[in-house]
């Protein structure tokens, strides 16, 4: 079994400018934390010391350090996180469209509605998540009490009132 020499994180003079400027400015949060963690590494601190100051976890830092000796410091900013897109993303505006000309009722006619328009059969989580991604929203609708007619037997005969007498 090989064993991997410690990488001790030594940044050039361009590298700490950088890392430096991109640690407290750079637009994507994860992107500062990463240099935060290299900038600590070259200031002699620990991993496990710059897993605590930055509120990760060692494996965490670990990973750090290796995009940074695989790809530099383009590697640490590497950023693809996995978010996988639905299908019905590219139905988007004829099932809003849909939607918006004849409102449906339920989930499960909206899921009904969607596989006639698509032919993709989802579930209802994932249809409700998907129209309110779409910015619909479910109207909940109830019943209006309505007074009681005054045809009716039991209602129809006069009440004392209650007045102070004048």
């Amino acid at each position: 079994m090989r064993t991997m020499a410690w990488l001790h994180v030594r940044l050039t003079e361009q590298q700490q400018r950088v890392v430096n400027e991109e640690r407290t400015s750079h637009p994507n949060e994860r992107i500062r934390e990463r240099m935060l963690v290299l900038w600590l590494l070259h200031n002699g601190v620990t991993r496990q010391k710059a897993a605590e100051i930055v509120g990760i976890g060692r494996a965490t830092v670990q990973r750090f350090v290796a995009a940074f000796r695989d790809g530099g410091l383009d590697g640490l900013r590497r950023w693809d996180p996995n978010r996988p897109e639905s299908e019905m993303v590219a139905y988007r505006e004829l099932i809003r469209e849909s939607f918006e000309k004849q409102p449906v009722h339920t989930v499960a006619e909206a899921c009904e509605r969607i596989f006639r328009l698509t032919g993709l059969r989802r579930g209802p989580s994932q249809v409700r998540k998907f129209l309110k991604d779409l910015g619909l929203k479910f109207q909940r609708v109830r019943v209006l009490p309505v007074p009681p007619k005054k045809t009716w037997p039991s209602t129809s005969k006069s009440r004392p009132s209650f007045s102070q007498p004048t």
